[in-house]
């Protein structure tokens, strides 16, 4: 185990490597809205809610920071309206810090019809199907009006299997990653870059390189998860936090299954966001230690046990594996809103139990315990 020295200094932001077992961190990263121990994970709150719960049921599960989605709230109620409210936090009720991606991701993945220059990016609104236009500079406009602790740079997330594709989408990211980084006024606000480059390593570790040499206080992984091997997944992660300077914190986009999780903190990575634990639990999904359960099988009809034996979550400590399948079944609400609490907490523990294991030095022989009881 080593011991970075001190605290390496973000602006606003600062960021405290406590330890490091192999490639795995444990930090500390600082923001106007409270600390975050890393490694970490956010749920996805995309319309200034993370779905079924409530902010208060979210500290009870232990979440210490939130994502939101720029594109969505652009559209609906609008930045301004934000803004004028008082800001993400006051406008959801939550007095953690929060993270904003740039809206890329969905202006590429959910607009039918979009044209994609050098300038940026024109859409369709999937609400209405007025046109908008999102450029770097609009991108970190909204942002500011939102008031997120942590802004993405505006970038192209393209499929990762096309190299030509792959090729100007990565260009695009550079040159608008420089043009957010000219734009963002904010000092109270962390821009992370994004890397690109699909499954091509090549572009990988070039995209790395530019993305680190713009000495933001972060940066992101972007363009995974998106249908890649989960050899490739891996692969790519590894050779990008290799690049990454090492006194910077590092986020996984779009990652949150536990094996995934576990992988990737053992590479470096230090933050991540999923809709998948949330998502889940509205399809009568639970995360558990032994795998995942359809909440919905018959078995359960008359089970006793609670959704994980020995799980202290509120859901697993006051209901039965019997009356969650009936609230399942029955289509209420609160069966995706407990199974929401209970899978959340089963990732915020396994994050504090790896960031625990990394501080005592004893990182690698977790993770063969935990690859034994859960293979990728």
């Amino acid at each position: 185990m080593g011991i970075p020295s001190g605290i390496i200094a973000l602006g606003m932001f600062e960021f405290d490597i406590l330890a490091t077992d192999g490639r795995a961190r444990a930090g500390v990263l600082h923001t106007p809205h409270g600390a975050l121990n890393t490694p970490l994970f956010a749920p996805v709150g995309t319309q200034a809610a993370v779905k079924a719960v409530t902010p208060a049921q979210l500290v009870e599960v232990g979440t210490s920071l939130v994502l939101a989605n720029t594109y969505h709230l652009y559209l609906r109620p609008g930045h301004a309206v934000v803004r004028d409210l008082g800001g993400l936090h006051a406008f959801m009720n939550w007095h953690g810090p929060i993270l904003t991606d740039s809206g890329g991701y969905q202006v590429f993945s959910l607009g039918e019809s979009n044209s994609i220059d050098d300038d940026g990016v024109t859409f369709r609104s999937h609400i209405d199907g007025s046109t908008h236009r999102f450029t770097p500079e609009h991108a970190m406009e909204i942002q500011q009006d939102l008031g997120a602790d942590i802004i993405m740079a505006f970038d192209q997330c393209p499929e990762p299997y096309e190299r030509e594709t792959n090729e100007r989408a990565m260009a695009r990211t550079h040159a608008w990653a420089e043009r957010c980084k000219a734009a963002h006024q904010c000092r109270d606000q962390a821009l992370f870059g994004i890397v690109q480059g699909g499954a091509f390593s090549d572009l990988r570790a070039e995209s790395a390189r530019f993305i680190a040499a713009l000495d933001l206080p972060g940066s992101a992984i972007g363009g995974l998860s998106v249908g890649e091997s989960k050899e490739d997944l891996l692969a790519m992660t590894e050779l990008v936090t290799d690049i990454l300077p090492a006194v910077k914190p590092r986020y996984l986009m779009g990652v949150g299954s536990p094996a995934y999780l576990v992988h990737a903190v053992a590479r470096g990575v230090d933050m991540f966001d999923c809709v998948l634990p949330t998502r889940l639990a509205r399809h009568a999904a639970a995360m558990t230690r032994g795998g995942q359960l359809n909440m919905k099988k018959a078995a359960y009809a008359v089970d006793r046990q609670p959704v994980q034996p020995g799980c202290g979550c509120y859901c697993c400590a006051n209901f039965s594996r019997a009356y969650i399948r009936h609230l399942c079944m029955a289509r209420e609400t609160m069966g995706a809103t407990l199974l929401t609490m209970h899978n959340l907490t089963l990732l915020h523990e396994l994050v504090a139990e790896m960031r625990a294991a990394i501080i005592k030095g004893e990182f690698g022989a977790w993770q063969r315990e935990f690859a034994h009881n859960w293979p990728l």
